[in-house]
């Protein structure tokens, strides 16, 4: 299906959709590093600039619209987030274009704190907003590692399906679990994340491949705490800006953080997916990605197949 994206970053969202067959024919974003990763990986079709300043006339008609609209003013982990952040308007512009364009469906991304912001309130207001336009609304939080993802990210996720279309939306079933049986396999290890990665002070080919040199002590904290090789890792993380990585998780061994490479394998990026820009702005770009794997899970949920009449 024709696909628009907005607020694309790196491209994890949109890779995932790519993976899925979709066509993305426009993307957005306003953070240069990102938007050249974008290029470099999936198209020149991103355009480098504010939504705001953006007018609808000028965004090619779609079947889907997919957004993983900004979410530090949302976030659990954000201690000050309150629902007077402006960093939370960004989500009208979602409406706006939604609005504008009509898409058959759209898709919309953010953290787990979203729905406890305000006590639920905000929550309640932003799915009122999207059924306002004319949509029937669904929502999961889904638990990437629950779909081959090697980390423990659970995200919400938002469909819209036009009422006037008759056609349906399933959230995809999990492909893998913790307790694994029959129907799930197990959690992807972060050791079989890192399989094919070679040790970073070695000779090697690949993009990205150094680490923050920021010392680890290891007291519980966020970016501080000991990573289980064994184990899926725990959320990706990382500053909300350019001065990135003191969040950055310690790789397994103990010894070093993880490398770009690494962070990048944590969130199902493929090896050689390259990042542009310096080491921080790299680590900040991974750290802000939809998993491309979990992306892809629910992208093929969106059929032409879907649309019976």
């Amino acid at each position: 299906m024709r696909t628009i994206s907005l607020f694309s970053g790196a491209g994890g969202l949109d890779l995932g959709f790519v993976m899925a067959g979709h066509d993305i024919v426009w993307a957005n974003d306003c953070y240069g590093d990102a938007v050249e990763t974008y290029k470099k990986n999936i198209g020149d079709h991103i355009v480098n600039e504010d939504i705001c300043n953006v007018d609808s006339k000028d965004i090619p008609p779609a079947d889907i619209v997919i957004e993983g609209f900004p979410c530090q003013g949302f976030s659990v982990a954000n201690m000050k987030r309150h629902t007077a952040d402006e960093r939370n308007e960004l989500y009208k512009q979602l409406i706006r274009v939604i609005a504008d364009k009509q898409p058959t469906y759209f898709l919309a991304e953010n953290v787990k704190g979203i729905l406890s912001l305000g006590g639920g309130a905000v929550f309640q207001m932003i799915l009122d907003d999207f059924r306002s336009l004319g949509y029937e609304i669904d929502y999961r939080l889904l638990n990437a590692a629950d779909y081959g993802v090697p980390q423990k990210r659970e995200r919400v996720f938002i469909a819209g399906v036009r009422k006037d279309v008759r056609c349906r939306f399933d959230f995809p079933i999990p492909t893998h679990s913790i307790d694994p049986d029959e129907n799930a396999r197990p959690w992807v290890s972060v050791a079989d994340a890192f399989r094919d990665i070679p040790d970073p002070d070695s000779p090697n080919n690949l993009p990205n491949h150094e680490y923050s040199k920021y010392k680890i002590n290891f007291n519980g904290y966020l970016g501080h705490r000991v990573i289980d090789a064994a184990g899926s890792s725990p959320t990706v993380t990382g500053r909300g800006d350019d001065r990135g990585g003191v969040v950055v998780l310690p790789h397994p061994n103990n010894s070093r953080r993880m490398t770009c490479r690494e962070l990048a394998a944590i969130q199902s990026f493929p090896l050689d997916y390259e990042f542009q820009g310096p080491r921080s702005s790299a680590y900040r770009q991974i750290a802000n990605a939809v998993p491309p794997l979990l992306a892809y899970h629910v992208a093929k949920q969106f059929s032409e197949a879907n649309i019976y009449a």
